[in-house]
């Protein structure tokens, strides 16, 4: 007889059908115990400092940015005009150069537009709207592109403080740069037009100035007018927004003033120039789309404040069912016809407060 035998189970390959669940377990749970770490550094590292945000914030502006850049070439005429780029202002390096643009002749001074550029105050530079500046330029205005620190490497007033100086370097060397300096119209976009209209507020309200502990370099009869398009003016409202728009805002002025309470400390209020525009301020020119938010939080209440001051303003706004809806900087979008027409009507206005020499 055969000795009867007992079946044996057949020996299982580990890897052929996966870990145990009991080792699956805890597998995930070390994996979700990782991800909860890394997203609790993520959200402390945000939380602690603003830099990691506004290199956030400043990628996206500089890729929009090159984007519309490209754009307005197409639009720049092949007149000659003289171009000097880089040209400094004050010791603080690239921070504080000039871009110049003109068709003058040597010795021929021309009313100037100076352009402060935008990008939530922690991005882009007079590169941006040097293409916009030289159409200026041959339409016959010397037009002159501002650079200034960005945050979060220096924090406000440093760049109002450096724009202060840029006037006076304007001034100083008016010949050299063929500006009428008795004739300058500011000019900014979004963080550009705040810093615009923060720049002709300080040298027409004595107040505000010595608020601000600065001391004008021009004389408010030199500012001729401004120009704002797509601004901010009312800086402490901009706290009041929510999702995406409102981060990304928000981190930015936390940048630039260095400090996450901005909105109720000394640089959201100092910064809100619709709370200290006078009736010295000079005759303003002010746009923005209709599909841009700021244009109803910020442009148009602007305007309003500054006609109940009885300052000229000149308005170009687009109803709230235009199409297509205009985004925010939609001047420089030279492609479209809206662009085209607030070009025209920016010279217009250009030509009524500071008129070009006759022929």
């Amino acid at each position: 007889m055969r000795a009867r035998t007992t079946p044996q189970p057949a020996a299982q390959d580990p890897d052929a059908e996966g870990p145990p669940p009991r080792r699956r377990r805890r597998r995930l749970t070390w994996a979700l115990a990782l991800a909860a770490a890394v997203a609790l550094v993520v959200v402390a590292v945000f939380s602690f400092t603003p830099w990691p945000a506004a290199m956030i914030v400043r990628a996206v502006f500089e890729k929009n940015g090159a984007e519309t850049v490209a754009e307005m070439q197409r639009h720049v005429p092949d007149t000659p005009v003289r171009a000097e780029l880089g040209v400094p202002y004050g010791s603080g390096g690239d921070d504080t150069t000039l871009d110049l643009f003109t068709t003058a002749a040597a010795g021929e001074s021309r009313p100037v537009v100076v352009w402060i550029h935008g990008g939530a105050w922690v991005s882009g530079s007079s590169a941006n709207v040097d293409p916009y500046l030289r159409i200026l330029a041959d339409s016959g205005y010397t037009a002159i592109g501002l650079n200034y620190s960005l945050g979060p490497e220096q924090v406000y007033p440093t760049a109002v403080r450096q724009l202060n100086d840029a006037l006076g370097y304007i001034d100083a060397n008016a010949d050299d740069l063929a500006a009428d300096a008795d004739r300058i119209v500011l000019a900014g976009d979004s963080a550009g037009a705040q810093l615009a209209s923060q720049l002709a507020a300080l040298t027409t309200n004595a107040d505000y100035a010595e608020l601000l502990d600065i001391t004008p370099a021009l004389r408010a009869s030199q500012l001729a007018g401004v120009v704002l398009n797509c601004g901010i003016y009312d800086v402490r409202s901009m706290d009041d927004l929510n999702g995406l728009i409102g981060w990304g805002f928000g981190s930015s002025l936390w940048a630039y003033t260095g400090t996450k309470d901005w909105s109720v400390e000394s640089a959201g209020a100092t910064m809100s120039t619709i709370d200290f525009v006078a009736s010295g301020f000079p005759p303003t020119f002010i746009s923005g789309g209709n599909g841009d938010g700021l244009t109803w939080l910020q442009g148009i209440p602007m305007a309003q404040r500054l006609r109940q001051l009885d300052v000229d303003v000149t308005t170009l706004f687009w109803p709230a069912d235009h199409k297509p809806a205009l985004p925010h900087e939609y001047q420089f979008h030279l492609d479209r016809p809206e662009a085209q027409q607030a070009l025209a009507e920016t010279l217009t206005f250009l030509a009524k407060v500071a008129p070009l020499p006759a022929e």
